[in-house]
């Protein structure tokens, strides 16, 4: 990754290599970056990182505690699980975060090696790039899960390390007939699909859940009922290989299961997902009318939607983003492809853009937006405390803390985005 000041150096004196960019010259007005950019797709990362870096406003905090006095308020079930991970079936808002991060990997790599061929990189140069950005998301992805930990912490489930884990793969997509490349999304599904229906190891009673596997008879009859066993937490084909493989890397403790479920060969069905993004961005850069390709993004994203429904529903096949199922690779992908969809329609082809300003300015430093929401929320919080008021937070009263808390030191990770931005400071990996 480069230091803050290599990378004002490159945002403002050799060819951009993000999407839809240039050179960026020195004297361009922070408000002049944004015109040879696609600001859909800038707007949309920002969103994206803006609910990550704001821990989703704190609304799954105030829920819960608005709950704790009104358990049947509907409003606030409602809130609570659009910001909260659903347990195992199901997709809400808070669902879609790491899928987008995903899908827009892909669409931004249709833009930033198509950009390094016009400057003449050859496939090799290129395909070494790719290479070596795998392995600095990997080991970016392991450096943040051990934050706070007391050895490092050899895990493949983070959201860099599952994404450098793809990306190579992703890379000798690029550029491919789209024909090729729909080939191996069927592939990709189909053989994730057939590894795990096909798995025979020891199960798990659904009723009973199994404690040494982190679920909980109560757990297990709330969520595991009416699914077949080889879709159940901790008990299918990616939790056997994570036995194997994460127990080969040095730790204090033997790997026995993954709290949340998440399984290390998610990269794979994960994949499907940034492929989707990148035949978006190869679309995005055809030679076709703005309002087609508009339209061809809705049509693409209602298809995704439609078949990830249906698979789920008919093919035994829930959509379970903890082990991302291919039936939620679909179902993700389809509203992906709608959202961008959305900001396009409104940014890019009926030119409205102004209002974007916020979230492009996160946007176009999304990495550094996602280090500070990943290390230094609770310490941020607590020098607002310490120079403002221990009290900060409480303004309007205990139940919306939560709330309070979140945008405050959201806030002033917006606000040193801002900074970065008007000083031309774009980290990149």
């Amino acid at each position: 990754m480069n230091s803050p000041a290599s990378s004002a150096k490159s945002a403002t004196t050799s060819p951009c290599n993000e999407e839809g960019s240039h050179s960026m010259n020195a004297d361009m007005p922070p408000q002049d970056l944004t015109k040879r950019r696609l600001v859909s797709l800038d707007a949309y990362r920002g969103l994206i990182m803006i609910s990550l870096g704001f821990v989703g406003f704190g609304l799954s905090g105030t829920a819960e505690n608005h709950l704790k006095l009104e358990p049947e308020s509907e409003f606030w079930q409602t809130i609570r699980y659009q910001f909260s991970h659903v347990e195992w079936v199901g997709c809400g808002y808070w669902d879609l975060i790491q899928p987008s991060f995903m899908f827009m990997v892909g669409v931004s790599m249709a833009y930033s090696y198509s950009s390094r061929q016009k400057n003449g990189d050859s496939y090799g140069r290129m395909f070494l790039h790719a290479v070596i950005r795998s392995l600095i998301m990997i080991f970016l992805g392991i450096f943040l899960s051990s934050n706070g930990s007391v050895q490092t912490n050899w895990t493949l489930m983070n959201v860099l390390t599952q994404i450098g884990l793809g990306y190579t793969f992703l890379f000798l997509l690029w550029n491919r007939h789209w024909r090729v490349q729909l080939a191996a999304l069927v592939f990709i599904l189909g053989g994730t699909y057939f590894t795990y229906v096909s798995y025979t190891g020891p199960g798990m009673d659904p009723h009973l859940g199994d404690p040494a596997r982190g679920v909980s008879s109560e757990w297990a009859e709330q969520h595991l009922q009416g699914i077949h066993p080889v879709w159940f937490k901790n008990s299918n084909r990616g939790h056997a290989v994570d036995l194997v493989l994460l127990n080969l890397f040095p730790r204090m403790d033997e790997f026995t299961f993954n709290g949340g479920g998440y399984q290390s060969i998610n990269f794979i069905p994960s994949l499907a997902t940034m492929l989707i993004g990148l035949m978006c961005g190869e679309l995005l850069r055809r030679d076709l009318s703005g309002p087609k390709k508009w339209l061809i993004l809705v049509i693409a994203g209602g298809v995704c939607l439609e078949l990830g429904w249906f698979w789920s529903t008919y093919g035994n096949c829930p959509l379970i983003k903890r082990i991302w199922t291919p039936s939620w690779a679909l179902f993700s992908s389809g509203w992906c492809c709608l959202i961008l969809a959305a900001f396009y329609g409104i940014v890019d082809v009926l030119g409205v853009k102004r209002w974007t300003f916020p979230l492009v300015v996160v946007g176009m430093n999304s990495i550094a937006m996602y280090f500070m929401g990943q290390m230094l929320k609770p310490w941020t919080a607590n020098t607002l405390k310490t120079h403002i008021s221990q009290n900060l937070f409480e303004g309007f009263g205990e139940v919306f803390e939560p709330m309070m808390q979140a945008n405050l030191v959201g806030l002033v990770f917006w606000l040193i985005c801002l900074w970065m931005y008007r000083q031309r400071i774009f980290i990149r990996i």
